[in-house]
């Protein structure tokens, strides 16, 4: 068996990760896009990827399902609705809440590191295995310009779209790496061809 992880690998994980949160929290709605978490960093919601910041992404999820706005100041500032539904999830937050990101800061309660032990294990070792395979390449591979600038998002987004009409923003380097696929009909996303786009 091959020591190295691959990106579609390691999103099989999160995906797996993701459905095991599903199991306690059903309301939470599907995770389009496993992919789009490799790599991603934020201030607000957590630089390192981990399953405290999957669980942190699922109280996003679940107030989106729930139609609450979660956060302000261009999603940076997570408010007390935030902080509610964390704390349903087994999150916990210091006392009072950060200046410019308000409760983003959160942490696993005691309770659902035991609960979700298995999970947390299964993608300790997913992430330990993406970063070495990761690191060992690259001095011989192009990472793009997140790498160049050090920016969060990996490049500028476009929109994907499935057979269905459903549609994803999607840094086109991240579909390059492994198919999206559309959790409503099952078809992988891609990003349409610009017609006429070499007419001139």
């Amino acid at each position: 068996m091959s020591t190295t992880q691959t990106p579609p690998v390691l999103a099989a994980e999160l995906a797996q990760a993701w459905a095991d949160i599903q199991r306690y929290h059903p309301e939470l709605p599907d995770l389009a896009a496993p992919e789009s978490l490799i790599g991603e960093s934020s201030s607000a919601c957590g630089h390192e990827l981990s399953f405290e910041r999957l669980l942190h992404e699922a109280v996003h999820g679940i107030a989106a399902s729930r139609g609450i706005r979660d956060t302000s100041r261009a999603g940076r500032y997570h408010n007390r609705r935030f902080l509610a539904i964390a704390e349903e999830m087994g999150l916990d937050h210091p006392e009072e809440p950060h200046p410019s990101s308000g409760f983003s800061l959160v942490t696993l309660t005691p309770e659902a590191k035991r609960r979700y032990r298995p999970t947390i294990e299964r993608l300790q070792r997913a992430l330990k295995a993406h970063t070495a395979a990761t690191a060992a390449d690259t001095a011989r591979s192009f990472r793009g310009p997140a790498a160049r600038h050090g920016s969060s998002g990996g490049g500028v987004r476009v929109k994907a779209v499935c057979d269905c009409g459903r549609n994803v923003r999607v840094v086109p380097s991240v579909l390059a790496q492994a198919p999206i696929v559309c959790g409503g009909c099952g078809k992988p996303f891609r990003i349409p061809e610009v017609v006429g786009a070499a007419a001139s």
